[in-house]
């Protein structure tokens, strides 16, 4: 009996290890529920680098993932924040994020590529990405992964370890924003309403004129100087 036992624990392990979903891909609900892959673990097709044509040579496709690699950069080759070729304005996100050992980086979403601007976090809202027990932003309030940057701090922790794969998601729907960090939900506010207003007056943002002015927008990941790799990022226009 005990042979019989194990033998169908075994049966339904390999089943269930089989059954998982891989990064980047979508399953079948997913597809009948709208959702389309940003990424297709490979290439860096459908993506390029703020005010670039293509992708910049430091992002590279290791392992399934996009990384930054801060080494090819020390080697001359140029990094800049990586953005979709295509605007979103109403949408769910998801994303999967690993950060270095005393890594930032960030989510930058409604971010306007108009040349008067010369960085995504000039126009777009961030949620942070970041190793908060060895980076100096983790001691900041407002700025720990997980939060939109500057502006509302996380309702509760809910970041991995380094090392570990976060899964991020951000939802938009005219204007109202949720984000949500391995399933907890961290951030609820609305862009563009008097509420908004005020949280942009009291940040460091205050001053800069188009910054969270822009409802769509691209989507970008941040080179903010650290090792980072992103997958399994797919997104469902709303």
């Amino acid at each position: 009996m005990k042979k019989v036992i194990l033998a169908a624990a075994l049966t339904a392990f390999i089943g269930t290890v089989a059954s998982a979903q891989q990064p980047n891909t979508l399953t079948a609900k997913e597809k009948k529920a709208g959702w389309k892959l940003l990424f297709d673990g490979k290439t860096t097709k459908g993506w390029h680098t703020f005010h670039k044509d293509a992708a910049s040579p430091a992002w590279k496709v290791e392992d399934g993932a996009l990384v930054l690699d801060q080494a090819a950069k020390k080697n001359g080759a140029p990094g800049g924040d990586l953005v979709t070729n295509n605007e979103y304005e109403n949408y769910e996100l998801s994303i999967q994020w690993k950060i270095s050992e005393g890594g930032n980086s960030g989510i930058i979403f409604s971010v306007n590529e108009s040349p008067e601007y010369k960085a995504t976090y000039e126009t777009g809202p961030e949620m942070q990405v970041l190793d908060d027990d060895k980076h100096p932003d983790g001691k900041i309030i407002k700025h720990n992964a997980g939060d939109l940057y500057d502006l509302v701090k996380s309702s509760q922790k809910a970041v991995k370890p380094v090392g570990e794969w976060n899964t991020a998601q951000i939802i938009k729907k005219n204007g109202h924003l949720t984000l949500k960090l391995n399933g907890v939900t961290t951030v609820e506010t609305t862009m563009g309403t008097p509420e908004w207003d005020a949280l942009v007056a009291n940040s460091k943002f205050k001053t800069w004129k188009g910054f969270g002015k822009y409802q769509k927008g691209h989507i970008a990941l941040q080179d903010h100087g650290d090792v980072v790799s992103y997958r399994d990022i797919k997104i469902r226009q709303l």
